[in-house]
């Protein structure tokens, strides 16, 4: 079995929880954040939105420079918009999954700003690292955002506190 068809499920998993609580975020607490060091909501929603998108980049490029790239901040407007950004996004990021031989996961790979070097490792572990663990952790700041604005928080790696299996 190819790598990549192991990584498959795992992937389609991360993603459908992701895409729930993108859809919980109020659209109307965009200035939220719950400690002044915190991004603010309508900062980290679009952010993990746009994750989705981010493993094409390491899965089909042997680099990516935030200098030189085509990456834009989105901006926030509603939670209709960041599923449907994350949706188009992560469909890709899917397809190029797929695609991927073996051989590749040990190539090189690096993420750059301004020519600086913020990751440099094989593509496997900047898949992991750098875009499916970023999104999850990003996901578990958003469901803590959620938390705290009265919307519900969905069960990622079991039942939330407000999604139970009735035990």
């Amino acid at each position: 079995m190819a790598i990549s068809e192991l990584l498959l499920p795992e992937f389609d998993e991360e993603m459908r929880k992701t895409r729930i609580a993108l859809e919980r975020v109020p659209s109307d607490k965009k200035d939220f954040a719950p400690h002044p060091k915190s991004m603010p909501l309508g900062k980290l929603a679009p952010h993990v939105a746009q994750l989705a998108s981010f493993g094409l980049s390491i899965l089909t490029t042997p680099q990516f420079d935030f200098a030189t790239g085509d990456y834009k901040p989105l901006p926030f407007e509603s939670a209709t918009q960041l599923v449907k950004v994350f949706d188009e996004g992560s469909a890709k990021a899917r397809a190029a999954l797929a695609a991927v031989p073996d051989s590749a996961w040990t190539e090189n790979w690096k993420l750059l700003a301004n020519g600086k070097q913020i990751f440099a490792g094989q593509r496997f572990l900047a898949y992991r690292q750098m875009y499916l663990n970023h999104l999850v952790h990003h996901r578990a700041q958003l469901g803590v955002y959620l938390r705290l604005n009265e919307k519900p928080v969905p069960a990622t790696y079991g039942p939330s506190a407000d999604e139970t299996l009735g035990f």
